[in-house]
């Protein structure tokens, strides 16, 4: 795997920001290997499109290096490249037939060819293609794509389906060595991109050749793919095959984002025990004792039994068929099991459940607290995190006070000006709360991320200026993209002082 030959593309630390100062991607690094089939996964604006452009040449990146077979690329302009692009709009050209469409960037090119005069010197003339070759060319790629006998349709008469085939023909009929496919399914219906992700996936087994591929849909991605990169915020989050993606999530975001997740805070309690849902299971990850984790369960690991014959009872709160089975909720104290079985348990009955060692998947906890750098303004309030809010400045010095000014007395009788000083803040994931009245709160911002962890939610507010983030856990329910203001108690802001101030 780590054969160098093997490489074809080789990103190195590639950083892109926009001149208004978003860092669209963030320093990742990774590898593709020759004739492999790699997809980029993750939400919208997580950065998989912007690299896929870097890669095409599109966009340059603004740190870092794009390596093609050990050559830096990062500086060649797309037509350069060896690398072709299939877009989700497919930009077909409506006035030319399915063969002319294909058959356009060919007659555009220019190969080498060499030539030899009456005394026998050679020399290189830059030619366009002959027709024969052209059509020849032309109908091995149609024969690729299923479009044999295509040649003189309108692409106005093609379906979505048969459209993007074409797209794919025009593409690879160039013999790139990599295929470019940003979103190519996006505007198909369900059942039409179901079809066309089995059909490229043969595709991509019959041209051999490279496949790089940006989705938002997980479903896509592990059907497809031998490689998974999942990103989020510009960031890498995890590479793998489908089946570790899914089985060995590294955090609770690729969990919750790949298939259905119950997702539990837990407590390492022995050798390979955890507890969660108030009940102690055996386990195969091996962490320190005491340890908070997060806890991984999939519906269809869950067997429901009778009540009393599992590890913990329960009832079914909810049933619902979804075609191949049934999607129950069983409700055990406060926490939600979501589970996946043929046979139905009906809404009201109790029940028991079983989950095997193999099928719980244990993590570290991504969060365990809000860490932030902050100053003290005139007033003894705190800024961090794009805000302002009161706190409790005499945790500095332990038994000072206040006096009727506002400066600081210490044990000693020493009077301090804390304004501007420079602080620690800490602020635990229970101490923070949220309001849609924007004035309630100390910042502001808009809600980016919520994972449901069987009795409560885990949030993420990030705010506008310098996207600061705020994590907290709530059992109310929110939505994403909710605008909101961050609310802290004045005593739940934890202060340490960077440096000792001179008295």
């Amino acid at each position: 795997m780590e054969n160098k030959r093997e490489k074809i593309i080789e990103i190195k630390n590639l950083t892109r920001e926009f001149e208004d100062g978003v860092v669209a991607v963030d320093d990742i690094s990774f590898y593709v290997r020759k004739g492999e089939f790699v997809t980029f996964l993750g939400p919208s604006g997580c950065g998989k499109t912007t690299t896929l452009r870097m890669i095409a040449g599109f966009d340059k990146p603004s740190k870092g290096q794009i390596l093609l077979n050990g050559q830096d690329i990062s500086a060649l302009p797309p037509n350069k490249r060896p690398i072709n692009t299939v877009f989700q709009r497919y930009a077909l050209f409506p006035h030319l037939n399915v063969y002319e469409n294909i058959a356009f960037g060919l007659k555009l090119k220019r190969v080498k060819v060499t030539y030899e005069d009456a005394s026998g010197k050679q020399f290189v003339k830059k030619e366009k293609l002959s027709k024969k070759v052209i059509a020849a060319k032309v109908e091995k790629a149609l024969k690729m794509v299923d479009l044999e006998g295509f040649e003189k349709r309108s692409v106005s008469t093609l379906s979505g389906g048969q459209q993007q085939r074409v797209a794919i023909a025009r593409a690879i009929v160039n013999e790139p060595e990599i295929l470019l496919l940003d979103e190519p399914l996006g505007a198909l219906d369900l059942k039409m991109r179901k079809d066309m992700q089995l059909e490229l996936k043969e595709m991509h087994k019959k041209l051999g050749i490279t496949f790089i591929y940006v989705t938002h849909d997980q479903e896509e991605a592990l059907t497809m793919s031998d490689t998974i990169v999942v990103m989020k915020d510009g960031v890498i989050q995890q590479i793998g095959t489908p089946t570790d993606i899914y089985n060995e999530p590294k955090n609770s975001f690729v969990a919750d984002f790949i298939g259905e997740s119950n997702i539990f805070s837990g407590t390492i309690v022995g050798n390979r025990k955890v507890r969660f849902i108030n009940t102690t299971f055996d386990c195969v990850d091996d962490f320190e004792k005491n340890e908070k984790v997060d806890v991984v369960v999939r519906p269809e690991d869950v067997v429901l039994k009778d009540e009393g014959e599992g590890q913990v009872d329960g009832k079914i709160i909810s049933s619902i068929f979804k075609g191949v089975h049934y999607e129950m909720v069983m409700k055990v104290g406060k926490s939600e099991i979501v589970i996946q079985d043929t046979i139905e348990r009906k809404v009201g009955e109790k029940v028991s459940l079983v989950i095997q060692p193999n099928d719980i998947h244990i993590m570290e906890k991504e969060f365990t607290e809000n860490k932030y750098d902050g100053y003290i303004t005139k007033r003894n309030t705190v800024c961090f995190g794009d805000g302002e809010f009161d706190c409790d400045v005499t945790q500095l010095y332990p038994g000072s006070f206040l006096d009727e000014e506002g400066y600081l007395i210490t044990t000693e009788g020493d009077k301090i000006d804390l304004t501007d000083v420079d602080v620690n803040v800490e602020v635990g994931l229970k101490d923070i709360e949220i309001s849609d009245d924007e004035n309630a709160g100390g910042a502001i911002g808009n809600i980016v991320s919520m994972i449901y962890k069987g009795d409560h939610y885990q949030l993420i507010v990030r705010t506008d200026e310098n996207e600061e983030d705020f994590v907290f856990d709530t059992e109310d329910t929110w939505n994403e993209n909710d605008r909101v203001s961050v609310v802290i108690a004045k005593d739940k802001i934890k202060l340490s002082l960077k440096q000792e101030i001179k008295r």
